[in-house]
Parts: C-alpha cells; structure tokens; sequence
C-alpha cells in the first residue's frame, strides 16, 4: 500500500525522455513505483489527467542564503515548482563569515531580527537547518566570503576555511569575478582554491570577470582556471551582455567545445529572461565600496567623491557609460517605493537632476539598506538565450532570492524573474515559441541541474529518488510578472510535492516546511 498515488497524469521523468502516461507511488518521502498503479491500495490518489507530472525543479543558481533564514516558506519558489536551490553564488555564501560581519557583503541580505552569530560554514548549515526552508537546500562556498573570514591571513586562512567548508558539505566553490573583492583577486589565489574544489570532486561555479567588451577572456579565464584545477566548471549566467561584440554567445560555445575537446569539463546555466538584475551599488567603483556601507554613505554625501564614481574603469553594466538610461528599470527601493518599475530617464526627469546623479541619490537615500536598492535592465539578447537553450550542456535558473508576498519578506524582490522564470521557459520559450521541447526545458531544471550539482537521487522520477514531484497544466503555465508587477505567481501549477509532503495543493500554497539542508559528503 502507497501513501500517495498520483495518477493517469503524463510522466515527463526529467531524463529529457519522452512523456510517457503512468501512475506515480510514493510512500514517506520516497517514490515507490513508476507504472500503472490502478490496482494497488494507497492513503490518498490524486487525478492529474491532461496534467504533466515532472521532477521537481532544481535552481542552481540562486542567493537565497538569507532570505530562507528570515522565511523559510519560500513561496516565489515552491509556487512555480521549485524544489531545490543551490545558493552561495557569485563568491556570496552566507559563510563563513568575519569579525564583525558586515551584512552588506552578504548578496541578498535584508533588514531583518536575524542574528549574524555563526562563523563558520557548519555553524551557517545547522541555522538553515533551525529555521525549517519549504525548499531542498545544497550550499557553495564562495570566495568573497573566504576573503573577508580570513582577513589577514591571506590564502593559507581561505584554504583552511574552504577545506572546513567542504568538511562541513559545501557542495562547491564560487566565485564573483566582476564584483568586489573577486575583481581584485589574484588568478593564483582563485587556481590555489578551485583546486581544492576540484581535489574534492566539488563543482567550480564562476560569474566571470566580463560578459560585455572582453567576454572571450572572461570566459578563457574560467576554462583556464578549471584545467589548471581539475575541477567541474559551471559557468554562471553566461548569456552575453550590452556591448559585447556580435557572435559573442556562439564565440563562448565554440570556447566551451575547444575545451571539451582538451578535456575540461564544462558546463553553464542561463537566466531565460532578456532583463538582468543586480544591485544599484555595484555601479560603483571599487575605491567607493571599501570600509563597507557607513563608509559607503559618507562618500556619497561628499560632491567631489561623488564626480570621481562616474568614472568606473570596469563598469558592470556597459548600459551606463552608454547612458542607455531608458533600458534600466528600478526594481526595488525601500525609500522610494513611488519610483520601482520606472526608468532612469523618467527617475532623473522626477528627481530633477541627471540620471547619473539620480542614482547616487538613490543610494544614498537608502541608507544602511543601500546594498538591497535593485535595479533590472534589458541588458541580454534573445537570441543569445535562444542558443544557449539548446545547448545540452545548459541548466536553467533563476539567479534571485526566495521569498514571499506575505510576512518579513512581503516588500522584498529579488529579480524580475523571481516568481515566474520557470513558468517563462515553459510557457514562452518551450509550447509557444518552440525553441525546444517540453522534455528539454523540465530537463535542464531538474536532471540536468541535479547531476551537474552531483544530486543522485533528485531531479528525476525514479523508484528509489525522493519524492519531489510537480503536477502542472502544460498548456496553462504562464508568467505573470512585470516591471511595475513583479511580485505575481505565476499560472498553470497544480500540485508540488517536496520530500513526499504537499507545499502546493490545487493551486494554493500551504504553509508546509519540508525541504531538507543537503550536505555533500
């Protein structure tokens, strides 16, 4: 006798094999039986006739590393069928973490009554554990955590710390090469540490130093770096950006094949979204993001070392030395919620003063918040995204933060993507657009995530896996979510089951917590 059956549904396993119509038994939090289970006895059945029954999603690339700690519900993500994120991206783990701790450093860190008092990544992993995520959760390590806990021990401090990382069940390390301090960091001290990633068969998870003018070195760094490991390398959202050269995409695949060929391997994740999203402060100079947020602060309120940020010699978005201002939307503002959804040529218009400067006021107007001010741009193009989808070496993701229209979490955004990116591939990009199959888009969010993260028994429907299941309307998933409405669940999502527990049950969310902490071991 099963606990659950879900059946006459048509089964897509997350193997990229054909549908297939069959019943599915779970009993406690495993499946049990894969076939046609109209004759055996169970707790409860549940009809999904016209409805795909899919693994549940894997998100490999979020920074929900604090959000899951103030509100482990996670409804952006259980309620488009994710059931798995994979965070400390981009070098930002939550751990370990230095004395004192700067939140501001922390990528996804909001105002909150949550303690700052572990250190090291263990210590991190048992707080995830405590506050109970609707969500699975596997944790990198990233190197700008390893850089401010070893202070001023340098590289021998941030071996010991990565060593005690992977100890703890760090599944991999990550880097953030276009972001403070990995934009500053020797190539010797990434390769001396993704070689400890690699020694341990952890994946190396890279947002590389360039993906506009100079991406081709960006991504010969990463390939380089991961030879020189012997590592596993994920590249991170490696569409293209504004301003890089025509071909770029196609250019970086090609780089991809020519490192196949020498053995590396090599894969990546793309945002299947033509907006990106980041924080407004990272615009800035590195000099002016030293010292941390305060010292931050007290530079903006100075004229002459706010002329001095206009000039950033390695500019994250090449949108704004453009001064494509009307391609940048302001995503999230606490101190000035009246402006989200508009753009910077509008903002400047309001404020009475040069978009540049706008922006500056913006920070500055935000406070000790500043590093939660986000702004979304059409900064990719999709035609790029387009052949990445295609690619069997791509996973896809969300790059955002979980959270929730309800509770602590109910003002905060993490990307334009945040609550319906899923919905997005399998709507838009798969039954609309046909730019691949409904097998191919569910594979490259759950399968292909799983087994790049080194997940054996999540990520597809097989007796034996755990029980994470979506139960979805193929022809009735849609995002919803717009740059003045981004926080708008999407359509078409039925049930979703996480570890053998209901999280979304005819379209409505319960409050059930059942993910799991994953430690690698």
């Amino acid at each position: 006798m099963f606990d659950l059956i879900i059946e006459h549904g048509t089964v897509i396993d997350g193997s990229g094999e054909a549908a297939k119509r069959a019943d599915i038994g779970i009993t406690g939090d495993r499946i049990v039986a894969i076939g046609h289970l109209g004759d055996v006895l169970a707790g409860e059945r549940i009809n999904a006739q016209g409805l795909v029954v899919s693994p549940g999603f894997v998100d490999i690339h979020t920074h929900s590393d604090f959000t899951l700690l103030v509100d482990g519900r996670a409804d952006s993500a259980v309620c488009q069928g994710v059931t798995t994120e994979v965070v400390g991206q981009c070098g930002f783990s939550a751990a370990p973490l230095g004395q004192p701790p700067d939140p501001s450093q922390m990528l996804g860190h909001v105002q909150a009554d949550v303690a700052l008092d572990w250190l090291s990544f263990g210590q991190y992993l048992d707080r995830l554990e405590q506050a109970q995520p609707a969500v699975n959760v596997a944790a990198l390590v990233g190197h700008g955590a390893l850089v401010r806990a070893a202070g001023d021990g340098g590289l021998p401090a941030m071996r010991r710390l990565a060593q005690e990382a992977f100890d703890a069940g760090a599944w991999g390390l990550s880097t953030g090469l276009e972001y403070w301090p990995g934009n500053e960091a020797a190539a010797t001290d990434i390769d001396a540490l993704a070689a400890l990633a690699g020694q341990r068969e952890r994946l190396y998870a890279t947002h590389v130093r360039n993906r506009d003018v100079d991406c081709e070195k960006g991504f010969a760094e990463a390939i380089r770096t991961a030879r020189r490991a012997g590592a596993r390398l994920q590249i991170s959202h490696i569409q293209p950006k504004f301003g890089a050269p025509p071909g770029a995409m196609r250019a970086a695949l090609e780089q991809l094949d020519q490192a196949a060929y020498e053995g590396v391997d090599a894969a990546f994740d793309v945002i299947p979204h033509e907006w990106s999203h980041t924080v407004v402060v990272s615009c800035l100079p590195a000099w002016a993001r030293e010292g941390g947020t305060a010292a931050t602060l007290k530079r903006l309120a100075d004229p002459d070392e706010r002329l001095r940020m206009r000039h950033n010699p390695r500019p994250i978005w090449q949108l704004v030395p453009a001064g494509r201002w009307e391609r940048i939307v302001l995503l999230h503002s606490a101190a000035h919620p009246e402006l989200v959804g508009l753009d910077f040529v509008r903002i400047a218009q309001i404020l009475g003063t040069d978009p540049f400067d706008a922006v500056l006021n913006l920070l500055r107007d935000e406070g000790e918040g500043l590093a939660q001010l986000l702004w979304t741009a059409r900064n990719f193009d999709d035609a790029d995204i387009c052949l990445c989808l295609q690619d069997r070496r791509c996973s896809v993701m969300s790059d955002t933060l979980s959270v929730s229209r309800r509770g602590p979490l109910a003002g905060v955004i993490g990307s334009l993507s945040g609550y319906g990116w899923t919905a997005r591939l399998l709507g838009s990009y798969a039954r609309e657009r046909g730019v691949l199959s409904l097998e191919q888009a569910i594979h490259r969010i759950s399968g292909r995530p799983a087994a790049r993260l080194g997940l054996v028994d999540r990520g597809v429907l097989r007796p034996g896996t755990f029980a994470d299941v979506v139960v979805l309307d193929a022809h009735g998933v849609q995002d919803h979510a717009t740059p003045h409405q981004p926080r708008t669940h999407p359509s078409g999502f039925a049930h979703v089951l996480v570890n053998g527990a209901f999280v979304l049950r005819d379209g409505q969310r319960n409050d059930a917590r059942p993910g799991r902490v994953l430690r690698c071991n």
